[in-house]
């Protein structure tokens, strides 16, 4: 997605930080991150993880139900839930989430006004692409985007060292 440069695209950023999200999940049959962002501003976050107060599958197991694990809210609910909180209006914004939504999570997102999905995941068992066609939400898929984040410090130290000295 970068095609080659160092600079992440504004797509990439934003699945870079879903993806960082996401490695806070609590439920290990799939961790997924979303970011809701508009007009290039963060506005919340979610992760997969259990209720407040609520045990965590990673501590006490899944709890299975038509093969899916109920015992987490998902990613997108969280996220919505956390703008809800604090007030935040997320209609016409973009979610940047690292799987594709299953289908209750799309109609929730498509509810709240979502109008822009950009994920590198495919989710199986799942209407959400159809949702959001259908509702006039844009998708954008990309390819998962390069985990590695380079940190060039000697550059930054030696022309820090150089302003310092004028």
């Amino acid at each position: 997605m970068n095609n080659g440069k160092e600079r992440p695209s504004w797509d990439e950023y934003f699945l870079k930080l879903a993806m960082l999200a996401s490695e806070r999940a609590t439920c290990p049959r799939m961790h997924c991150g979303c970011v809701l962002v508009k007009d290039r501003f963060v506005l919340a976050t979610g992760y997969n993880g259990s209720l407040p107060g609520h045990p965590h599958c990673e501590d006490v197991g899944c709890l299975i139900v038509d093969n899916h694990c109920v015992r987490t809210n998902h990613a997108e609910i969280n996220a919505l839930v956390q703008a809800a909180i604090h007030g935040i209006n997320i209609k016409g914004s973009t979610a940047y989430i690292t799987n594709m939504s299953c289908t209750t999570c799309a109609k929730a997102l498509i509810a709240a006004g979502i109008k822009r999905v950009v994920v590198f995941s495919e989710f199986h068992d799942t209407l959400a692409t159809e949702f959001y066609t259908k509702s006039g939400v844009e998708i954008a898929k990309y390819d998962m985007p390069d985990r590695m984040i380079s940190y060039n410090l000697e550059d930054y130290s030696s022309a820090r060292k150089t302003e310092k000295s004028k």
